[in-house]
C-alpha cells in the first residue's frame, strides 16, 4: 500500500496530513474552511484513497495562505506516496456531470508542473471559501506534485456544482493516474526513461 505524512510548519500555517492510495475513501478533514472541508472529503470518496487534512492558519487575515498550502500539502502528499512511479498509469481524465453542470479534468503525473483552471464561477464566496483560491490550491497542488492538471467546466448554473464536479473530476482522474499496471509494473511511464 502507497502511504505518505507530511507535516507543515510556516508562520502563516501548520498543516498535518496523511495519505493512503490504496484507500477505502475515508477521511478526517478539518482545514477551518468549511467548503473546502467537504470538496477535500468528496474527493477522498471519489478517488477512494484516504485522506487526514488539519491545518490552522492565519484566517484572521484571509484564507489564501490555508487553501494554497492545503494544495501543496496534498501534491507533497501524492509525491511521496507515488514514490518513484514505476508502473503508474501516469495520466487520467474524467467527465462527469453534476446535475446540470458538466465538467472535464485531466491530470499527468508526468513530473512537470503545469496548470490551467477554468471554473466559470463569477461569484466571490461559495458557501465560506472565497472561490479565486482554488486557483492557489491546484496551482500548489501541481507544483509539489509534479503533475500537469487541466479543470474545464462547459457548462452549469449551480456555483457549488461547477466547483463539486472538478473535484469529483480530479479524484476520478487521480485515481486512475495513480493505478498501476501489472504489465508495467517495473518500468517508468515514459520514453525517456525519467520522469
Amino acid at each position: 500500500m502507497r502511504k505518505a505524512g507530511v507535516e507543515r510548519n510556516t508562520k502563516e500555517t501548520s498543516i498535518i496530513g496523511s495519505l493512503t492510495i490504496e484507500g477505502r475513501g475515508r477521511y478526517d478533514i478539518r482545514t477551518g474552511i468549511r467548503f473546502l472541508d467537504h470538496m477535500l472529503e468528496l474527493f477522498t470518496k471519489h478517488g477512494g484513497f484516504d485522506l487526514k487534512i488539519h491545518a490552522s492558519g492565519d484566517l484572521d487575515v484571509d484564507q489564501h495562505h490555508t487553501v494554497e498550502d492545503c494544495g501543496i500539502v496534498m501534491g507533497q502528499l501524492f509525491a511521496q506516496a507515488l514514490d518513484d512511479r514505476k508502473g503508474i498509469n501516469r495520466a487520467g481524465y474524467f467527465i462527469l456531470p453534476m446535475d446540470e453542470t458538466l465538467a472535464i479534468v485531466a491530470v499527468d503525473l508526468g513530473g512537470r508542473p503545469a496548470l490551467v483552471y477554468r471554473d466559470l464561477v463569477k461569484v466571490r464566496m461559495v458557501g465560506d471559501l472565497q472561490v479565486e483560491l482554488l486557483y492557489d490550491f491546484f496551482d500548489g497542488f501541481v507544483h509539489h506534485c509534479g503533475a500537469n492538471l487541466h479543470t474545464k467546466v462547459m457548462y452549469g448554473r449551480s456555483s457549488h456544482h461547477k466547483i463539486e464536479a472538478v473535484f469529483k473530476c480530479w479524484a476520478r482522474a487521480m485515481k486512475y493516474a495513480c493505478s498501476k499496471d501489472a504489465r508495467l509494473k517495473d518500468q517508468l511511464p515514459s520514453t525517456k526513461g525519467l520522469l
